[in-house]
């Protein structure tokens, strides 16, 4: 009987540490994606406050896009207009 005991004693040990073993890699296992998942938040983070500053420049610049200058700016770099009369020379010598 008493080894009938140890043996049961011995497997529950064995089970109890295979069991602890078991949670032990779990933790490890869940605090990487832990740390993955904050790293992320992060950058996603950094990311929301570069859009919503490059929103606010984008809102100035129209609140403020009545000016001549930048009006003709734009149609010029952006668009290719000219003035009426003005000629425009390409050079083609590449």
């Amino acid at each position: 009987m008493a080894l009938k005991m140890k043996k049961a004693s011995m497997f529950t040990k064995i089970v109890i540490l295979a069991l602890t073993l078991y949670a032990v890699v779990n933790l490890v296992s869940v605090r990487g994606r832990v740390s993955e998942a904050e790293a992320l938040s992060e950058e996603l983070q950094q990311q929301v406050t570069e859009m919503t500053q490059r929103n606010a420049e984008l809102e100035y610049q129209i609140a403020h896009g009545g000016d001549e200058e930048k009006i003709e700016e734009i149609a010029r770099n952006k668009l290719g207009l000219v003035l009426p009369g003005e000629k425009v020379f390409y050079d083609i010598s590449d």
